[in-house]
C-alpha cells in the first residue's frame, strides 16, 4: 500500500501522515514514511531522536554526480542505492527526509526535482513496505507528477473555504495524471457541520476518514513534540481511516 497525503498549507496533511505511519506500525506493517515536503516537520512529528538526519536535496554532491548541473542533466538518474544512504529507523518505522532548497537564491531546482521524483517512484515501486509520502501543500507535487505511481492520494481538507477549493483543484490535477484513487481525509472537525460543509462541496469525492479537532494535537505541533501517542478522541478517529484504507486494498487485491 503506497499512499500520497497531500493538501492545502495548514490544513494538517503532516499531522495525517505521521498519525497513520505510527498506526500502520502498531499494527505490524513495516513502514517507510517520506517527509517530501520543502519545509521538512515530519521527524518531529513521528517523534524521531535529534540524530541528524540527511536531507536529500540537501546532498549537492551527490546530485550533481546522478543528475548532472545546468549543462547536461540525465533524466534517469540511479536511485536504487539512496534509500541505505538516507533512511534512518526508530521503532520499527523508517524514514526518508527529501528536504529542500535551503537558501534564497539556490538557483535552479530542476535537478533537485529529477533526483526526488526518481527516489519516490523507486521507493513506490520497489519497496514491499508500506509507504506514507508527506507531499508538498498545495498543487506543486502534481504539477511535477511526483505523486503518480500511488495507490491512493489522500487530500486532507478542513472545514474551510479555502481548503475545500483548494481540494477541488488536486482532484481535478490528479485525475488528468491518472492517479486511480483520489480520497478525502477530513481534519479538525468540531461538529456535524463541519463534516456536511465539507461533503456538499466535494460530494463525488470518497471520505476515508474524519479526524476530529483536538486541543492535544495542536499543542503538540506548536511545542515540536511527538504526535504518536495522542489519544483521544484523535486515535480512534485514524484507526477508524487506517481501517478503511487496507479494506480498499484488500478488496483490490480480491478484485
Amino acid at each position: 500500500m503506497k499512499l500520497a497525503v497531500s493538501g492545502k498549507g495548514g490544513a494538517g496533511k503532516t499531522t495525517v501522515a505521521a498519525l497513520m505511519s505510527a498506526e500502520l506500525v502498531r499494527r505490524g506493517y513495516r513502514v517507510t514514511a517520506i517527509d517530501a515536503d520543502p519545509n521538512p516537520t515530519l521527524a518531529a512529528g513521528l517523534g524521531f531522536a535529534a540524530a541528524p538526519i540527511t536531507p536529500l536535496l540537501e546532498m549537492a554532491d551527490e546530485i550533481e554526480d546522478r543528475v548532472g548541473s545546468a549543462g547536461v542533466i540525465r533524466l534517469n538518474p540511479r536511485v536504487d542505492d539512496l534509500v541505505g544512504q538516507l533512511a534512518v529507523e526508530q521503532d520499527g518505522l523508517q524514514l526518508i527526509v527529501a528536504g529542500g532548497v535551503t537558501r534564497g537564491g539556490a538557483g535552479c531546482a530542476c535537478p533537485q526535482g529529477i533526483l526526488l521524483r526518481r527516489l519516490l517512484e523507486h521507493v513506490v515501486m520497489s519497496l514491499e513496505d508500506v509507504v506514507v509520502i508527506d507531499l508538498e501543500a498545495g498543487l506543486e507535487h502534481l504539477g511535477r507528477r511526483t505523486a503518480e505511481a500511488a495507490d491512493a492520494l489522500l487530500v486532507v481538507v478542513d472545514p474551510t473555504s479555502s481548503s475545500t477549493e483548494t481540494t477541488r483543484r488536486i482532484a481535478r490535477l490528479a485525475g488528468e495524471i491518472g492517479l486511480r484513487r483520489v480520497a478525502l481525509v477530513a481534519n479538525r472537525i468540531t461538529a456535524p457541520t463541519d463534516l456536511a460543509f465539507i461533503t456538499e462541496r466535494l460530494p463525488d469525492l470518497e471520505l476515508a476518514g474524519s479526524i476530529p479537532y483536538s486541543p492535544a494535537v495542536l499543542a503538540a505541533e506548536r511545542d515540536g513534540r511527538s504526535l504518536v501517542d495522542i489519544g483521544e478522541p484523535v486515535a480512534p478517529a485514524i484507526a477508524l481511516l487506517v481501517d478503511h484504507l487496507t479494506a480498499g486494498v484488500r478488496e483490490e487485491v480480491r478484485s
